[in-house]
């Protein structure tokens, strides 16, 4: 259980770096790596699913001890989430290269846990 609950708070930390990797870039206005109109639409996506609160919530939940039940509806929530979002990126990934490293590894994660 200790394992599970390290994978919790570990996928809830590359899902604040990849937020807050995806505000740098949009606010530094990184348009000679990404596409500025392509960039804001990942914004976009990022806070209508809430992403921030989804991290929140994993940690908070397994900060002491692991919850099987509330954080695989989380994890099932958050890979509804980057599935979108992956797609997203990948149909653009001319525009959006940049931010392939940071997905392949939150999906790489997220197939850690196992379905609930």
């Amino acid at each position: 259980m200790d394992f599970d609950r390290e994978k919790a708070n570990l996928l809830a930390e590359n899902i604040r770096g990849f937020i807050q990797f995806v505000q740098r870039s949009y606010q530094q206005n990184n348009s000679y790596l990404s596409d500025p109109d392509k960039l804001y639409r990942l914004k976009l996506l990022v806070d209508e699913f809430h992403l921030t609160i989804i991290a929140d919530e994993l940690t908070r939940i397994n900060k002491f001890m692991y919850d099987q039940k509330y954080t695989g509806l989380l994890v099932n929530r958050f890979r509804k989430a980057i599935h979108i979002i992956g797609d997203y990126i990948d149909q653009n990934s001319n525009e959006l290269f940049i931010f392939t490293a940071r997905l392949h590894t939150l999906r790489s994660i997220c197939s850690s846990f196992t379905s609930i």
